[in-house]
């Protein structure tokens, strides 16, 4: 299997079988990025496979291996030429093989790819594995992953890493976290708080918080029906922070690690709460709620306030939180938010090493006013079109004022097309970036 340039392929034109390289004119192969010639031998049967990398530059789609699985038979197949990264590659491969087979059959069998020359297989399978479960959690339809199945793929990730778990639900919830409480009393599937902790706990302290809205109808202030179509990944926060979690524990970093998961369904009966109620956090602030469709603001912010009392040295929260990051930035790009520059230079760097892209959008202050309420300290979903992404995470960063290193991604959590390594459907887009970035602060000892 050959992966060719442009400048590459005069020179492997003329060195291919005389019957290969027939059929590849025949069939007008050009290595433009993406195409792909499946050449015969003189027998008849698979000779070589050629991938075009199409022309060098920032345009180039680092992860274009990983449209092979689902093109090619199954097999062996071992990559040569140049102009790819090894490991970008086996990674890439893995990533585009997975497949979501919780309710139908697998199809053909997938080929596999023999490593390539100096990659760390054990490594990037265990990044590839954890990608999987943030993806099958995602893909999990809410009538089968609720408040209790996300809590249960906690304790399954942290019996595997010797993690330990603690969960707040019932009347410990509603006088602790009442901003949780308040989101999740509308379902029968009690809302819950889960709390895990890794590590050896004099190392540096890293949070990870992640939105766990099994299902966000919209609440009183409910969707329309397309906008409930993909509301089962509306915990892709949560599905994000779990595959982070998994790749840094699965390293052995050197940090003490903690996850918060506030786990609810956002559901409509005669217990939901209202627009107009006020709700005081668990940090003491009043809560005015302007929509109960801005539901996601709410949990994170008494999960930030639990994870900012210990004053982490770094605090990372994940969240499918408003539609105005995916108006500016699209799907594909989630949104970042820090008042550390230093710290968004390096997660950006970590974004581009990892080949997880973001985009820093600015907490801009003198925005925070429009979360003023005439009632309550602030109010979560003030009114008019304007800078909803910003407005969401200044409201967020009022409920951890003590941690200075807190990064806000908001993030799509959705692959609303197929790409190479990136088929349709749920991604925990952020998380292989937060493992490099904490790979690089926090090395595995030798």
């Amino acid at each position: 299997m050959t992966c060719v340039a442009p400048s590459d392929w005069a020179a492997l034109e003329a060195g291919l079988d005389p019957c290969a390289a027939a059929y590849a004119r025949a069939t007008a192969f050009a290595p433009k990025a993406g195409r792909i010639a499946l050449l015969p031998g003189g027998d008849g049967r698979l000779a070589r496979v050629l991938l075009g990398l199409g022309e060098p530059g920032p345009g180039r789609d680092r992860l274009l291996v990983g449209k092979l699985p689902g093109a090619l038979p199954a097999g062996r197949y071992r990559l040569e030429g140049s102009g790819f990264n090894g490991a970008e590659a086996a990674l890439a491969w893995l990533l585009g093989s997975y497949r979501f087979t919780r309710y139908r059959a697998v199809g053909p069998t997938l080929p596999t790819l023999v490593a390539p020359e100096g990659v760390d297989v054990e490594a990037i399978t265990r990044i590839a594995e954890a990608v999987a479960l943030g993806r099958d959690l995602v893909n999990t339809p809410a009538n089968d992953l609720g408040p209790a199945e996300i809590e249960a793929a906690i304790h399954t990730l942290a019996e595997a890493h010797g993690a330990a778990v603690t969960v707040i639900a019932g009347d410990a919830l509603a006088r602790d976290f009442p901003l949780v409480h308040t989101v999740g009393a509308a379902s029968p599937r009690a809302p819950r708080l889960i709390d895990l902790t890794w590590g050896d706990p004099d190392a540096p302290r890293v949070t990870l918080v992640g939105k766990g809205v099994a299902f966000d109808t919209g609440g009183l202030d409910i969707k329309p029906s397309s906008g409930m179509l993909l509301m089962k990944k509306d915990m892709g926060g949560a599905a994000a922070a779990l595959a982070a979690a998994s790749m840094v524990m699965g390293s052995g970093l050197r940090l003490r690690l903690r996850l918060i998961v506030p786990a609810v369904e956002n559901s409509i009966s005669g217990a939901a709460f209202r627009p107009g109620d006020v709700i005081r956090s668990r940090a003491g602030l009043t809560v005015e709620i302007g929509n109960t469709d801005a539901e996601g603001r709410l949990i994170l912010a008494d999960a930030l306030a639990l994870a900012d009392a210990e004053k982490p040295d770094l605090l990372i929260d994940f969240a499918t939180l408003t539609g105005a990051a995916r108006v500016a930035l699209g799907p594909d790009l989630p949104a970042f938010f820090t008042e550390d520059d230093s710290l968004a230079e390096a997660v950006t760097a970590a974004g581009r090493a990892a080949v997880d892209p973001v985009w820093r959008l600015p907490l801009h202050a003198p925005y925070d006013g429009l979360l003023d309420s005439k009632v309550a300290d602030l109010n979560n979903a003030p009114g008019g079109p304007f800078a909803g992404a910003i407005t969401a995470a200044l409201f967020l960063r009022r409920f951890a004022p003590a941690t200075r290193a807190h990064v806000h991604f908001d993030l799509y959590g959705w692959n609303p097309s197929t790409k190479p390594g990136r088929p349709e459907g749920g991604e925990v887009q952020t998380a292989r970036l937060v493992h490099e970035l904490l790979s690089r602060r926090y090395p595995a000892a030798e």
